[in-house]
């Protein structure tokens, strides 16, 4: 590529034989226009499993997919991100059966995750057919997995379950690599016999939910209030938290308006 003393982009050259190329945005790849990328070097550096994560991630197939160097880079850091958790997981040593009565509420928090997102990427690979999104959920499933300094008994299995569901549900995408950590994960049978797991019904109750409060339309604080607060409820939670009693004060409240286990405006 050739530059201007600005930095600015003039014009490019091919290494091959230094004679000039035409330089443009995004366009269509084809033979016609000797533009395509050939997926070998791109499976050579990085192995098949990234490839297809990747692609699946970075557009739905019935869309217009741009590639990106740096996208195919941070694909395959989340495939060492799983991987690490797998065997950080695994090196600590057995775990014990998964008793779900006697969670903490961390404990019940990141279960409650696992089968949310369980749910989600059911729905978006069986009904919605959008990877991406599938994806885009088991990511944030494992970023929560990293903060999860648990090692306790029920912690382990809570992870433990966990984990198995961010294997299963990238089976479809990356299966190389989840036939694998499946079996790191103490399995003896292969992953591709496995059943489709069900979210649990229970884990996905929540004892409590964050509520948005506004003032006057602006966003001031949230607040955790029972699953099924009523308005009053609602109210002496949002007007205690000490955000939006700043922007409160002394002022009479002409009206609030309460979205169960939403939001709450105070209109002042």
């Amino acid at each position: 590529m050739q530059v201007d003393e600005k930095g600015a982009r003039t014009g490019a050259v091919l290494k091959a034989d230094g004679q000039p190329v035409e330089c443009g945005g995004i366009g269509t790849m084809s033979k016609s226009k000797n533009n395509g990328v050939d997926p070998q070097a791109l499976v050579d550096r990085y192995g098949a499993d990234t490839a297809r994560l990747f692609m699946m991630f970075a557009a739905p197939p019935e869309q217009t997919l741009e590639w990106s160097d740096e996208g195919v880079e941070g694909a395959f850091r989340f495939m060492k991100r799983l991987w690490r958790a797998v065997h950080l997981h695994v090196a600590a040593g057995p775990v014990p059966a998964l008793d779900v009565a006697s969670l903490t509420p961390a404990q019940r928090d990141l279960r409650r995750l696992a089968h949310q997102t369980l749910a989600k990427v059911t729905d978006d690979l069986g009904r919605r057919r959008t990877f991406n999104t599938a994806i885009a959920a088991v990511m944030e499933m494992l970023n929560a997995v990293g903060r999860f300094e648990d090692g306790s008994p029920q912690g382990r299995a809570v992870l433990q379950e966990t984990l198995e569901f961010a294997v299963l549900m990238l089976s479809p995408v990356v299966p190389h690599a989840t036939h694998a950590l499946w079996r790191e994960l103490g399995h003896a049978g292969a992953l591709v016999d496995e059943a489709w797991p069900q979210p649990d019904a229970a884990a996905l109750m929540q004892d409590t939910v964050e509520v948005v409060v506004q003032v006057n339309g602006k966003l001031r604080g949230r607040v955790q209030v029972p699953a099924g607060a009523d308005e009053a409820t609602a109210r002496a939670a949002a007007l205690a938290d000490p955000g939006v009693a700043k922007f409160v004060g002394d002022a009479a409240i002409r009206k609030l308006i309460y979205v169960p286990g939403k939001l709450v405006n105070v209109v002042v």
